[in-house]
């Protein structure tokens, strides 16, 4: 479970972390994306395809975290 970052806020200051949490969704998402691309198009440089892909896996793991931030918040 996560520390609930809402928690004691006014409604301002929960919509403004909202839209700062589903701003770094969106981030991390588009910079998953340009990373699996590019570890696509790499083709003779196995060290380099497999360090891009791991920087996509860790770019879906920040994603799913703020995605469970967000979610926990909306549920109270």
């Amino acid at each position: 479970m996560t520390a609930n970052i809402f928690k004691g806020k006014n409604e301002d200051e929960k919509n403004n972390l909202e839209e700062i949490l589903e701003h770094s969704i969106e981030v991390e998402e588009d910079l998953m994306r340009t990373y699996l691309i590019a570890a696509e198009r790499i083709h003779d440089d196995d060290e380099l395809k497999d360090r891009l892909e791991n920087f996509a896996e860790g770019n879906a793991k920040r994603t799913k975290q703020l995605l469970d931030e967000l979610n926990e918040n909306k549920e109270k």
